[in-house]
């Protein structure tokens, strides 16, 4: 079985992490991981602290932190692109999986989207758009119409009763089910993320492996 984190952040493009890309390769080749979706924040908050005149340069800061992680990984783990995203409507956080370069490059009003207009988008293009800890304190619950899934473990997020409440709404709802270490600082460990028979090597494979259910959950009772 193959091990994917589904849920990380790098100090490059995450000022709230204190890991950069080489420290994250060291975390998660220890834990046995062989593939991390990289999923730094894409936010209004982000693009305002660090000055960015465009959407063009916060774009160029966002890649370069993943080309640099998997340059760092080399072969010893697979290291894809995702993003964390917000929007100016609260305080929600989405995962987003896809190939969706050109799209934030041409999309200069991205963060005025709406969980509902954003989603349709993803449809569109065969993205996923998946509720990041939608249970933490300050969320607003999206309506599931608008979701292709919620994560059931966010191994962050500081109260487990929120995982399993997060875990009851994706099964009354139907929705995909996601685990995330949602990893930031090295003290916390990396427990979470999916098993699947294959190697996860592309974000298109991902995308189908996630639709299909061929997979199983990490986490951990240990949340901090």
């Amino acid at each position: 079985m193959f091990k994917t984190e589904l849920h990380c952040h790098s100090s490059e493009a995450s000022p709230c992490s204190t890991e950069s890309a080489e420290s994250l390769v060291e975390i998660y080749t220890k834990a046995g991981y062989d593939t991390v979706i990289l999923t730094n924040h894409y936010s209004p908050c982000v693009f305002d602290l660090y000055k960015c005149k465009d959407i063009g340069e916060y774009v160029d800061i966002f890649m370069q932190a993943f080309k640099k992680m998997k340059e760092v990984a080399k072969d010893k783990l697979t290291v894809l692109c995702g993003a964390e995203i917000r929007f100016n409507c609260n305080a929600n956080d989405y995962l987003w999986f896809g190939d969706f370069e050109d799209f934030m490059r041409k999309t200069p009003e991205i963060f005025d989207y709406t969980p509902e207009s954003f989603h349709e988008v993803c449809k569109q293009n065969g993205w996923l758009f998946i509720q990041a800890h939608p249970f933490r304190n300050g969320i607003t619950v999206t309506k599931p119409d608008f979701l292709d899934g919620v994560e059931v473990y966010n191994g962050h997020i500081g109260h487990p009763e929120r995982n399993f409440i997060a875990m009851q709404w994706a099964e009354e709802y139907g929705l995909i089910k996601t685990s995330g270490t949602d990893l930031h600082y090295s003290y916390v460990p990396a427990t979470g993320g999916i098993l699947t028979e294959e190697k996860i090597t592309t974000i298109e494979q991902l995308v189908e492996i996630l639709k299909s259910g061929k997979y199983s959950l990490l986490k951990s009772d240990k949340v901090r």
